[in-house]
């Protein structure tokens, strides 16, 4: 290794390309030992090719990469990794059929007498766990545990390969409010011990809590690079977005007071969720808060007819209506946006025209067939009317970055024309630019006369979108709360919590 002075990571001039668009313009970046250097941007901006570069899942096609003051020429992730160039990515890369402790030591499996040793996987994944400052049972299958535990088993793969450079892409999008404090502290403690640390979000209340440096990348190119105490969250919200953006709302919608019930739920019971009830009125944005494990998902899906509702009533309009499918609930009017995008609400091998066209099949037949000409035509008015940024419709709906798929899952249930909407963290892991439309789109809904459920973590969204919150406790709805009451985060934590209700 050479003098402690030099850069962990120098990237300079990085240029990539896909399928003839230049994705990677030059790009310059580079991060010290101990420091943890933000990498923030707009989706599609190039963050996330760029550390696909440097963990050697693309190659790049021009420019040098040192480490730690050397040249670093690798092929494949392999060599990346074992340069100690560790990534957790925004996409799991988990394997659903194997347990947590086997995917953390996939392709590194420790042997005894030739095969693997199962107990000592499982006792150092522990190990890795009790650092980390959280519980995960490392004997269960991947497969049946929440999304944030998917998160979690990424992160702790990634400390496993013994990483002195640790990429991580959206760590938090998952995880509770306790979880993420508990990651703050491992990553201090990772500092602490000389790893540089790349971190990429689009949460700019964490870059400003965890990050040293950040550089913001905008249509490939770079924009900045500053320490953070240089500059204001307004200077990085308006370079992400290329434009200054509006203030978060902070107007109050108003819903008229003679405004019919369009959705009345009366003691549901389903798993996860016991006796609830409440109501949304037509152009009402109600927003569903609460912690991690609450039974807000287990909510939405029973709404959705994906879980089977084992008590209880459904009211739309006015009259009692069957959710005991999904092709149910659509037939009435019901849409949800589920939680993972890229598990539940996209087909990411298929094109973004056959994604967006799936829900709607009946609208692109003719003649019993499918019509390529009417898949154009609805295609082509969805992806206008949701400003999607794709170049050839065609492509696999994979090649898109975050925000945009996004818009795709967006697009293509209210494509159906839903008088329900169900959003499930609408907003999770797309940029501020992005936000802000979805935020524009939910309104825009809502004037329209739709009833909308909203379901997210991150509080400024709830606050800029909703009229109402119900708060939900261990499956149950304990608090109903007018906007009017919610003028901040910290109001909105509280009621959650429970904390002077």
């Amino acid at each position: 290794m050479s003098e402690p002075s030099a850069p962990a990571i120098r990237m300079t001039g990085i240029t990539k390309s896909f399928n003839g668009v230049t994705v990677l313009h030059g790009v310059d970046f580079e991060v010290a030992p101990g420091e943890v250097h933000a990498l923030a941007g707009g989706n599609g901006a190039g963050k996330s090719t760029l550390m696909k570069i440097l963990q050697g899942v693309y190659s790049r096609e021009g420019g040098a990469i040192e480490l730690f003051g050397k040249p670093f020429d690798f092929e494949g992730i392999h060599q990346a990794k074992a340069a100690g160039i560790g990534m957790v990515f925004q996409e799991f890369s988990l394997v659903p059929s194997l347990t947590v402790a086997q995917n953390i030591y996939l392709d590194q499996e420790p042997l005894k007498w030739r095969l693997i040793d199962d107990a000592a996987m499982q006792t150092t994944a522990g190990e890795i766990f009790s650092r980390m400052d959280v519980n995960v049972d490392v004997t269960a299958d991947v497969a049946g545990l929440p999304t944030a535990e998917w998160q979690l088993t990424e992160i702790a793969k990634a400390l496993s390969q013994d990483a002195r450079v640790l990429i991580m892409d959206e760590p938090t999008a998952s995880l509770s409010k306790n979880e993420v404090g508990a990651l703050f502290e491992l990553i201090g403690r990772l500092k602490a011990q000389g790893i540089a640390i790349v971190y990429i979000s689009h949460r700019m209340d964490e870059v400003f809590q965890i990050a040293d440096r950040i550089t913001i990348l905008r249509n490939g190119s770079n924009l900045l690079t500053s320490t953070l105490a240089d500059i204001s969250p307004e200077e990085i919200v308006n370079g992400i977005a290329g434009k200054e953006l509006a203030a978060p709302p902070g107007d109050r919608r108003t819903v008229p007071e003679d405004a019919p019930v369009l959705l009345e739920v009366q003691g549901l019971e389903a798993p996860g969720i016991d006796q609830v009830s409440f109501q949304i009125r037509a152009g009402e944005i109600v927003g569903l808060a609460g912690l991690m494990g609450s039974g807000r998902t287990e909510l939405a899906r029973a709404l959705f007819g994906v879980t089977k509702v084992t008590a209880g009533v459904v009211r739309k309009g006015g009259e009692v209506i069957d959710l005991g499918s999904p092709a149910k609930a659509i037939d009435q009017g019901i849409a949800l946006v589920p939680e993972d995008r890229r598990l539940q609400g996209l087909v990411l091998d298929h094109s973004v025209r056959e994604n967006l066209t799936l829900p709607l099949l009946d609208e692109v037949r003719s003649n019993g067939l499918l019509s390529r000409a009417k898949v154009k035509t609805l295609s082509d008015r969805l992806i206008e009317a949701f400003s999607i940024a794709v170049a050839r419709p065609d492509s696999p709906a994979r090649l898109l970055s975050g925000g945009n798929q996004q818009k795709i899952v967006l697009a293509k249930w209210l494509g159906t024309e839903p008088d329900v909407l169900i959003l499930d963290e609408p907003t999770a892991g797309v940029d501020i630019g992005t936000k802000a439309e979805i935020v524009g789109i939910v309104k825009r809904l809502a004037d329209e006369g739709k009833a909308v459920l909203v379901i997210s973590s991150e509080y400024p969204e709830l606050i800029a979108m909703c009229d109402r919150y119900l708060v939900v406790r261990e499956g149950r709805i304990v608090n109903s709360i007018g906007a009017e009451m919610i003028n901040s985060e910290v109001d909105l934590e509280l009621a959650v919590q429970g904390i002077g209700s």
